[in-house]
């Protein structure tokens, strides 16, 4: 059964300011395309100028109450990939999300990256919510699906060629995009099974209701869509029992 995510901020006059500021940046960033590249530079940094200050002109106390220190409710772990940022996409404001992004959201029990970050969000900031989010038309799955070499990358895309191996009956009977969707949900699956063996995260779960979430984002509509990570019981409660004797 999926779980409904309580995330949903109220609209504030914060917000808003951010969301105008965002338009701003957005229309000087459409305006630098126009432009030579190694201006592209100075663009950003002239759209920071003008975020910050209106910002600060709307809300004074923002920069110095986020200066203070963070109380972030989510980690999000999420694709590289330019189209995801994930403050943006969940309608947040900066110090809502702890995240991190790596090339097609792998969450591989091998990477001391995304351990550490897990450990810190979950242990140090006592997030409430982990989700970990895959997305359409993502680079890193339409490689593992080729067989093109890609250097480094075919050692990092290993964890996902491991599950089109193992699924590929299934996959023989997918076409076009449908392979490549497919292979999106598994990977989020995977991760999220992953996380679900992390001695932190079941604690956390356990002892306060963290909850950990899959999730695919739509490039083409801009939507969320929850994917079902649902375990077995039986599979569940070993986990849990095994945790619980060490």
């Amino acid at each position: 059964m999926k779980r409904a995510l309580s995330i949903e901020p109220e609209a504030t006059s914060t917000e808003q300011a951010l969301k105008k500021a965002r338009a701003e940046a957005e229309a000087e960033h459409m305006a630098g395309k126009a432009e030579a590249t190694d201006s592209a530079f100075k663009v950003a940094l002239n759209a920071n100028q003008r975020w910050a200050s209106e910002l600060q002109n709307h809300d004074s106390s923002f920069f110095p109450t986020s200066a203070k220190g963070q109380a972030p409710s989510i980690l999000w772990l999420g694709c590289s990939d330019s189209r995801l940022p994930e403050t943006t996409i969940l309608g947040l404001q900066p110090g809502d999300v702890f995240s991190h992004r790596n090339i097609a959201n792998i969450v591989s029990p091998t990477d001391i990256s995304v351990l550490s970050v897990i450990e810190f969000a979950v242990f140090h900031l006592k997030v409430k919510h982990i989700l970990v989010c895959g997305h359409t038309s993502c680079g890193g799955v339409a490689a593992t699906l080729a067989n093109g070499n890609l250097g480094v990358l075919d050692i990092w895309l290993q964890p996902m060629r491991a599950l089109r191996e193992k699924h590929a009956a299934e996959l023989e009977k997918l076409e076009g995009n449908e392979k490549a969707t497919f292979l999106t949900r598994l990977n989020v699956h995977c991760s999220v099974g992953v996380l679900r063996g992390i001695p932190t995260v079941i604690e956390a779960m356990q002892e306060r209701g963290m909850t950990v979430h899959g999730l695919i984002y739509h490039l083409d509509s801009g939507k969320l869509e929850e994917v079902d990570c649902d375990e077995p019981e039986d599979i569940r409660k070993t986990r849990e029992a095994v945790f619980a004797r060490k």
